[in-house]
């Protein structure tokens, strides 16, 4: 989500987030800059849609909670997205599930042309927003602000009207045993319809979800066409994975 800020912003946010009630003054000190600089800084990040702006501070505009997801392997989140992003052509059909990794896919399709999105997240607008080529569809149903997504009986039964080419989906852990998985049901049940929705369905999930396991069961591996993952997935695991006739790829 933070891809496009500064590393300046970045120390900004991270600050508001830990403590919203923090002055300009003492951020201006926290990070060394001036007042005129972190004032200009705080701008383009109200611009940016990530704080709002308030009597001698900000606030965060987004949920503590997706702060710190895209906080987390920041840089194997976007290798993974530039990855799964070749795999979309011109004029096809897709689904993006809600998350910080899949969300970043929608950044990286500059260039595609004719490209209809479905998804139920809404860290997709700002990328569909400055890419005229992407046609974007957000289904309904129940904000939900900890995972910026849409989710419920709406979500599912919008998702029932589109099919597909390809979906992109995410998870909260992932084990050959179980396959994946999801803190909550709400979130297992799209994966499942957006899965069933699609002709070919990509898992993009960092190493570190491997061996995690979420409270609702998703999908069982083999129902994937292929799993992006970093490089720091561990060769051992990549090999069982394979052998259990998978298409993993590494980044």
């Amino acid at each position: 989500m933070d891809s496009a800020l500064t590393e300046r912003e970045r120390k900004i946010l991270s600050i508001l987030t830990d403590n919203t009630n923090t002055s300009v003054a003492s951020i201006a000190e926290a990070i060394q800059v001036s007042k005129v600089t972190l004032r200009s800084d705080l701008s383009s990040l109200e611009e940016k849609g990530f704080i709002v702006r308030t009597h001698g501070g900000a606030l965060p505009v987004f949920h503590n909670n997706i702060i710190e997801s895209s906080r987390k392997n920041q840089d194997e989140k976007v290798r993974i997205a530039k990855a799964a992003a070749k795999y979309i052509n011109d004029g096809d059909t897709i689904m993006i599930e809600a998350g910080t990794t899949t969300a970043l896919i929608a950044k990286y399709l500059l260039g595609k042309r004719d490209l209809h999105v479905v998804t139920n997240s809404t860290l997709i607008i700002p990328y569909a927003r400055i890419n005229p080529q992407i046609h974007l569809t957000v289904v309904g149903g129940e904000f939900r602000p900890t995972t910026e997504s849409l989710v419920g009986p709406i979500t599912l039964r919008e998702l029932e009207e589109f099919r597909v080419k390809k979906a992109f989906l995410g998870t909260d852990g992932f084990t050959l045993e179980r396959g994946t998985s999801a803190h909550l049901s709400e979130g297992a049940e799209v994966n499942k319809r957006m899965a069933m929705q699609a002709e070919e369905r990509f898992l993009v999930a960092d190493s570190s979800k491997y061996g995690q396991s979420g409270f609702a069961r998703s999908l069982n591996l083999e129902q994937y066409s292929r799993i992006i993952t970093d490089s720091n997935m561990e060769d051992n695991v990549v090999s069982m994975l394979e052998e259990a006739g998978l298409k993993i790829e590494r980044v």
